[in-house]
């Protein structure tokens, strides 16, 4: 607190010349003049002193008669009443026998068996702690006035808060005020001081538990760190296992690929090899023959030497000295969404609110549709503004009521599926998620594919060199070299035929017919890589040809107006040719796994027009 005079304007700098124990600075008495006052530097309000100045604050009494009583109590030092001679400090005080003892004393005088086993024995401080109860009682009933010095407080002024006497309430000073007797108010304000103490006590009591409730939350945080801190390691691990066990799949197929082609570019090599040793034996052979000049010696030989030329000359078709193989590895590794996937690995929320979450989309079943083997689905949402959608998931069966796959991710309520199978039922359904969580999935609604394969050329994925006309049905090229065209349809499962009639054939090329992959190659002859199934036929003759193997060399070849067809029978795994409708040599191709799309290779001598949806042929082979 800081004191300042009236007659100074704001507030004064003074310099003290004694500071108390209590940290109050007191001024001298010189300073404490006639109307000076004190301000608390808590609640800033100003308090006018009389001319006793500081003392005329009341006496805190009762902090005086506590602190009195404890500076006694620990100045108190009680000897034993039996020792000879200089008595050593009391321990123990017998409440029965009323005798301090030391601790060798009680031992010997007062031990604790017999009937002095039943004594009390209290610590002496607790004695003198109550021997001072008594002349505390009696200094509080023997507490005066500080202004009438001969009269004691018996009536306590509300409005003053302070116990006053008769004669200041004679006296007027109080004497409009509201007063109490000191006893009543004494035994009120004790009984609220217990009750607030009760209230403090449990708010004591609650923080107590609330301490104990901290500390046991450090061990919990910390146990439950280093658990959680092993699970995280434990589920990192177990992604980096799981990445180091596909690396070793995707390296043993690159393996397989690499031993593969090397095994066929050996082959080659051999077979290559041995045809030149042959063909040049030959050659060195008919050199020398012809270097002969006689006439009928040569006449003798030469009809079987030219027929053993000409035979030698057919085993170089057209593609033998082509490599069946190319040193490019056309596998690929797209890593982008996993570097993606792992850039966004983030803790997520554990509380989910339900309310928030999207609810079922609804099916339009009157916009669902299926058009050879695709299948478009449409549908919509009923949620308010309140709960967004980030993107909706399209899960269709496998045809076959196996296992749901997700086909479509995103923000579109329309989406078309191709390339399923056809003639098979489909089950789909669609669900909704945002950032709070995914919804729940919609009805089930079953979709049903076309029998047959309706289809034409697709324009997209053909050669820049190939032109489409009649609706892409029709096939022409700009190139004298062999240009590839896949149809829109693909096949994984059951049995198709189609038909390619021959609108024009000049100068008797050699067109090619099959199936293939949709990464074949579009610039080279149809089953020079391996990708593609075909036969290849000119006038005469044909060749069934896959990556650049040519076998089974049959008679019979194609003019304009000739129909080719094509069987895929999936379900027995085998790919079969018909010329004219009938089958063209045996089964060609067996053992067909996968997906594959109709295919057709040809340059600008050949124009063909493609027939689908046609029943299969009854005059088959068995193989």
């Amino acid at each position: 607190m800081s004191m300042y005079s009236e007659t100074d304007s704001g507030y004064g700098s003074y310099t003290p010349c004694l500071k108390s124990p209590n940290g109050v600075r007191v001024f001298p008495p010189a300073m404490l003049h006639r109307h000076c006052s004190i301000t608390c530097p808590l609640c800033h309000r100003s308090v006018s002193l009389d001319e006793r100045g500081l003392r005329g604050f009341p006496r805190n009494r009762l902090l005086e008669a506590i602190v009195s009583r404890y500076q006694q109590s620990r100045s108190v030092a009680v000897k034993c009443q039996l020792c000879d001679r200089n008595p050593v400090e009391a321990t123990v005080m017998c409440e029965q026998c009323d005798v301090f003892y030391c601790t060798p004393c009680q031992q010997r005088c007062h031990p604790s068996r017999g009937p002095l086993a039943k004594h009390r024995l209290v610590p002496p401080t607790q004695v003198a702690g109550a021997s001072q109860q008594q002349p505390a009682a009696s200094a509080r009933k023997l507490a005066t006035c500080a202004d009438h010095d001969v009269e004691n407080y018996s009536m306590y002024c509300i409005n003053c808060k302070i116990p006053v006497c008769f004669q200041c309430l004679e006296e007027g000073k109080h004497g409009k005020h509201d007063v109490k007797p000191l006893g009543a108010m004494w035994k009120q304000h004790k009984c609220q001081l217990s009750q607030a103490l009760s209230g403090v006590s449990d708010k004591a009591k609650d923080a107590k538990e609330f301490l104990v409730q901290l500390k046991n939350m450090l061990q919990q945080i910390q146990e439950n760190g280093v658990e959680f801190e092993a699970c995280l390691v434990a589920q990192c691990d177990a992604l980096i296992d799981a990445l180091t066990r596909q690396k070793a799949k995707l390296l043993t197929k690159v393996t397989k690929e690499r031993e593969y082609k090397l095994k066929v570019v050996r082959d080659q090599i051999t077979h290559c090899t041995m045809k030149l040793r042959q063909t040049t034996g030959m050659m060195e052979y008919c050199l020398e023959v012809i270097k002969e000049n006689d006439p009928s010696g040569f006449l003798q030989i030469s009809d079987a030497l030219i027929k053993r030329v000409q035979s030698s000359q057919d085993q170089w078709v057209k593609g033998a000295l082509e490599p069946k193989v190319g040193p490019e590895f056309d596998l690929s590794v797209n890593t982008d969404p996993l570097l993606q996937a792992i850039h966004q690995l983030d803790f997520i929320q554990a509380k989910v609110e339900a309310l928030n979450v999207p609810p079922a989309p609804l099916l339009q079943l009157e916009k669902c549709c299926t058009r050879n083997n695709s299948a478009t689905l449409a549908w919509r949402v009923t949620a308010g503004p309140s709960v967004p959608i980030e993107a909706y998931v399209l899960e269709l069966d496998d045809g076959n009521g196996g296992q749901y796959r997700e086909v479509y991710v995103g923000k579109e309520t329309v989406c078309t599926v191709d390339g399923l199978h056809f003639n098979s039922s489909y089950n789909a359904r669609v669900k909704a998620y945002n950032s709070t969580g995914v919804g729940p999935y919609s009805k089930t609604v079953i979709l049903k594919t076309s029998d047959v394969a309706w289809f034409t050329f697709d324009a997209t994925s053909a050669h820049r060199d190939i032109v489409l006309t009649n609706d892409n049905q029709t096939v022409s090229c700009n190139s004298y070299d062999d240009r590839v065209v896949l149809g829109t349809a693909a096949f994984s499962k059951g049995v198709h035929y189609w038909e390619l009639c021959v609108d024009r054939y000049d100068n008797h090329p050699d067109p090619a017919f099959g199936v293939a992959r949709i990464n074949t190659m579009k610039d080279m002859m149809l089953g020079k890589d391996d990708k593609a199934w075909a036969m290849y036929v000119d006038n005469n003759r044909s060749w069934f040809m896959h990556n650049n193997s040519h076998t089974s060399r049959a008679e019979g070849g194609i003019a304009k107006g000739s129909t080719v067809g094509i069987l895929l029978d999936l379900n027995k795994h085998t790919l079969t040719f018909f010329i004219n409708k009938e089958q063209h040599g045996p089964v060609a191709f067996e053992n067909m796994e996968g997906v594959f799309m109709p295919a057709v290779s040809l340059n600008r001598n050949v124009q063909v027009t493609l027939s689908t949806g046609l029943d299969v042929p009854k005059n088959m082979q068995q193989p």
